[in-house]
């Protein structure tokens, strides 16, 4: 079969990288998802996303064309509109800050002073 750029496609997992994860597509086609192009969110280990063995709906985004090799997205497939609303309507808050920079200047005079008279006894 021929693959595009843009077409959705299926395949199994075979392997697991730190960099990506490795896809069986058809007895013709392999490819690779990038660790970039697992989740909108930050990745820090591509396991915590796919497992060796589960069967994942792709988005081509690249093909090699001397190998074949296909360049995979799943975050391209991941509907993140509902995370970015949630985001938004989230009902905690920071807390005021109470402390701040303040209590830093107020004392700096003091620690900087303590400092020099234990380097002068050092």
């Amino acid at each position: 079969m021929q693959y595009q750029v843009g077409q959705i496609v299926t395949g199994v997992v075979t392997g697991i990288q730190p960099y990506g994860a490795f896809v069986y597509i058809d007895e013709q086609h392999s490819g690779l998802i990038h660790i970039s192009e697992i989740s909108e969110d930050f990745v820090r280990d591509v396991r915590y996303f796919v497992k060796v063995g589960e069967t994942l709906r792709l988005k081509v985004v690249d093909i090699d064309q001397v190998t074949g090799q296909l360049r995979l997205s799943l975050k391209a497939l991941n509907s993140n509109h509902a995370r970015k609303f949630k985001k938004y309507q989230r009902k905690d808050k920071l807390p005021e800050m109470v402390i701040g920079f303040r209590s830093l200047e107020s004392h700096m005079d003091e620690w900087i002073a303590q400092k020099l008279e234990k380097m002068s006894k050092d």
